[in-house]
């Protein structure tokens, strides 16, 4: 299984520093936690449990910032956020959007419509797995051409979204602004044929591609986003405005798209339930989502 967390890669000094922070001894209190949603915090049912609830309104009332941590568009990730009953910040669409529940815009980093438009064509074969995200409210925040090929992988998501879906053929003439993202979802054989012809584009170095895999649903979601974005930047952009050292970071996922974040933590965790190859990083590991691994970790570290 290849692993393509960004195409754009940092520069060599700062991807050291990121690396050196997987530490398994954290001296400093933890003061913020960043924590992916699907897979992560949500259940295989899609919920909260109540133990990771509970942790969470307990970690905030000791003092510590939640951050939810989404690949998910912001709108769609508002109602996990609000179940929560306490401040939540959120970064959504792997790091091109942090906002709050309110609705206040920390700031956005979005795809450049030149570059989206030269991928779609690019991506010729590919259009019936392809989605354009745009930082709207209302029917026209995903466009597609047709919802054939996604509703066979993502059947759920496309009803969950379908009052935010429009559909424009050509795809590209739907490009009136800069998108948030483009996205490519399908089976992971399917997927890897496209990972293969995203990797031959000739302007490949102008965006980041980040993946998640999940092969118990023989799913596989590629994002593409501007370059220089992902989660890990997005913390690390957030925590720097607020004054929060890395050693003063959690970050818990599951999936390939939470690699920066999790390097960038001072206290990484990764979940039970991730793939193996995930888990030879040496980070700390928890308890699958199944089995409240959030909570877990927290109670952990409320025990420090």
């Amino acid at each position: 299984m290849s692993v393509v967390y960004s195409r754009t890669k940092t520069a060599p000094q700062e991807e050291a520093c990121w690396k050196s922070s997987t530490i398994r001894t954290v001296k400093s209190p933890i003061r913020l936690v960043a924590i992916d949603i699907d897979g992560t915090l949500l259940d295989p049912h899609f919920q909260i449990t109540s133990r990771n609830l509970a942790a969470l309104q307990a970690a905030h009332q000791s003092g510590i910032q939640i951050m939810l941590a989404t690949g998910r568009r912001h709108d769609y990730a508002l109602p996990i956020a609000r179940q929560l009953g306490i401040p939540v910040s959120l970064i959504s669409s792997n790091g091109a959007v942090v906002r709050s529940i309110e609705g206040e815009t920390f700031y956005t980093n979005r795809l450049p419509a030149t570059i989206a438009h030269n991928l779609i064509r690019h991506m010729d074969d590919f259009r019936g797995h392809a989605v354009l995200t745009f930082d709207r409210s209302g029917q026209d925040a995903l466009v597609m051409e047709r919802s054939d090929e996604l509703t066979s992988s993502v059947s759920r998501w496309i009803e969950s979204n379908a009052a935010h879906i429009s559909y424009v053929v050509p795809l590209e003439e739907s490009l009136t602004e800069d998108p948030i993202q483009a996205m490519y979802c399908g089976r992971i054989a399917r997927m890897a044929d496209a990972q293969e012809r995203i990797n031959q584009a000739d302007f490949a170095a102008d965006f980041a591609v980040v993946k998640t895999q999940y092969d118990h649903r023989d799913l596989c979601i590629l994002d593409i986003l501007n370059k220089n974005c992902s989660k890990g930047h997005a913390l690390r952009r957030w925590t720097e405005h607020r004054g929060i050292p890395r050693e003063e970071i959690m970050a818990i996922g599951d999936n390939y798209n939470d690699l920066e974040m999790l390097e960038f933590a001072g206290l990484p965790v990764i979940m039970g339930n991730a793939a193996d190859d995930l888990k030879q990083n040496g980070w700390s590991e928890t308890a699958s989502n199944a089995e409240s691994g959030v909570a877990q970790a927290l109670e952990k570290l409320n025990t420090r």
